[in-house]
């Protein structure tokens, strides 16, 4: 029971932590967020689909996908953001496909692709910071 008990503890500290932090960021670290939030999805990912947990892959997967979608895609200005910006959105697009084909497919490669292109691109983001 105190093992539940202290795993809601940190779940609960975890998630006002995140909360704090998103609620303090300014829009550059925002974006910092949604990449190291993608990216613990896709390692987690890997990792179900390493320990044959096809659910928890899923999730890990569908969150990923959301974060890539309706956070980084969504943050785009694509009116003030010219070519790049164009460049990105088709960028984000092409990973939501390559999860969903890991997902479908159990393919740790597209995994694997996926993160690399997002820590070459958080890595980037990290350089021209304000």
């Amino acid at each position: 029971m105190f093992g539940s008990m202290q795993r809601s503890a940190i779940a609960a500290y975890n998630s006002v932590g995140v909360e704090t932090g998103v609620a303090t960021a300014d829009p550059h670290a925002l974006i910092v967020m949604l990449f190291d939030g993608a990216l613990l999805c896709i390692a987690s990912a890997r990792q179900h689909m390493s320990a044959g947990s096809i659910a928890a892959k899923g999730e890990n997967i569908s969150r990923a996908i959301n974060i890539v979608a309706n956070g980084l895609k969504a943050s785009l200005n694509l009116e003030v953001g010219g070519e790049l910006a164009l460049r990105l959105s088709a960028l984000y697009d092409y990973m939501c496909d390559r999860l969903l084909y890991a997902n479908l497919k159990n393919d740790a490669a597209a995994l694997n692709e996926v993160h690399g292109l997002l820590e070459d691109l958080k890595g980037a983001w990290e350089q021209i910071e304000g």
